[in-house]
């Protein structure tokens, strides 16, 4: 397992309403060698919340890709 750098940017697609989840657009790309984007959809309580959600999908998504590769 390699360590995987990535940034994110969120965007509220639906606002939260009372004090329901919020659904968030979480874009996040990563630097060499996981140079992939990816866009997730994500519920969670905070725009914060969504970005790490979103990150670690990125993460396990690239360290499956490193297994297949080895």
């Amino acid at each position: 397992m390699r360590r995987v750098l990535a940034n994110a940017v969120v965007t509220e697609i639906k606002p939260k309403i009372s004090c329901q989840s919020a659904v968030f657009s979480v874009q996040v790309w990563g630097l060499e060698p996981h140079d992939y984007t990816r866009t997730y959809e994500i519920e969670a309580k905070s725009d914060i919340m969504a970005a790490q959600q979103g990150i670690q999908l990125f993460t396990d998504e690239m360290d499956a890709l490193d297994l297949e590769k080895d």
